[in-house]
């Protein structure tokens, strides 16, 4: 990993914004001393300061010294963010990295200025492990500042480029979809349950059951039913056991939940 030379602002410092901040640094993209954490009370960010990270809630100050800026902020906020930091805006120098859902790379320059370079990003919450699944995207950013981005976010995970007209799909699929794997595995662990096993045992063999399902579609490089029709026999319990979930709406009401949550995520911001 070749180490980035300049400083990284990122403002908002929530779940998402600590994660990829101790991704940077664990991976060796940068020091601490160059990255800015900004949140409204730091009284909580003592181990961060510790660790070197520069701390403060000073978002226009932490701008003005930056050269990647990371709005890490609620979509809610961000207006308010933007306004405070368009006295300090170098088209010359920033460029924008936007985790925001629903928010356009359009909408951002509408107020930061035509000029201004802006990537938006999706990062899950397995970007506090270095499993996060980030999908990028820009409709007017250099190739040079595309690929910064995409080098930034693999220290933490995965990362795919999309078209930007895609990004509420992705949050749906990815950042919410978290949530939805999990309750999968906190159902099946229920199931588990009823079967005789007690609540902790069930839960630990639900998750490495899931865990082991996922890598063997990474590793294998296979399609979902190619791995299931190894584990169906005919007359088996396993078809039956699919085939009863599936005459109770399993496939279709996930389906249903990540085409409702992607209507949901692109009416989050509004630009007023």
């Amino acid at each position: 990993m070749k180490q980035y030379k300049g400083n990284i602002a990122i403002l908002g410092s929530g779940n998402i914004g600590l994660s990829l901040a101790k991704g940077l640094v664990k991976a060796g993209y940068a020091q601490p001393a160059q990255i800015s954490l900004t949140r409204r009370n730091v009284s909580s960010m003592g181990s961060f300061s510790e660790q070197g990270f520069v701390i403060s809630t000073d978002n226009a100050a932490v701008v003005a010294a930056a050269d990647i800026v990371v709005l890490a902020v609620l979509p809610q906020q961000l207006n308010q963010l933007l306004d405070q930091i368009i006295p300090v805006v170098d088209f010359g120098k920033h460029l924008f990295i936007s985790v925001a859902s629903g928010v356009s790379c359009q909408d951002i320059r509408a107020k930061l200025g035509e000029q201004a370079q802006v990537v938006r990003a999706m990062p899950n919450t397995a970007i506090a492990i270095g499993q996060s699944m980030t999908c990028v995207a820009t409709d007017n950013a250099a190739a040079v500042n595309i690929a910064e981005v995409t080098a930034m976010f693999e220290t933490v995970g995965a990362v795919v480029k999309i078209n930007e007209d895609l990004m509420t799909s992705a949050t749906a699929l990815c950042a919410c979809g978290i949530a939805f794997f999990l309750r999968a595995i906190r159902a099946a662990s229920q199931g588990g349950v009823e079967i005789g096993f007690h609540a902790d045992e069930a839960l630990k063999m639900a998750v490495q059951t899931a865990k082991g399902a996922a890598d063997l579609l990474l590793l294998m490089q296979s399609h979902p039913e190619q791995e299931i029709d190894k584990v169906t026999s005919p007359k088996g319990c396993t078809i039956a056991g699919l085939n009863e979930m599936e005459h109770n709406g399993f496939s279709s009401s996930l389906i249903k939940g990540i085409k409702l949550s992607a209507i949901k995520a692109g009416a989050l911001y509004t630009k007023e």
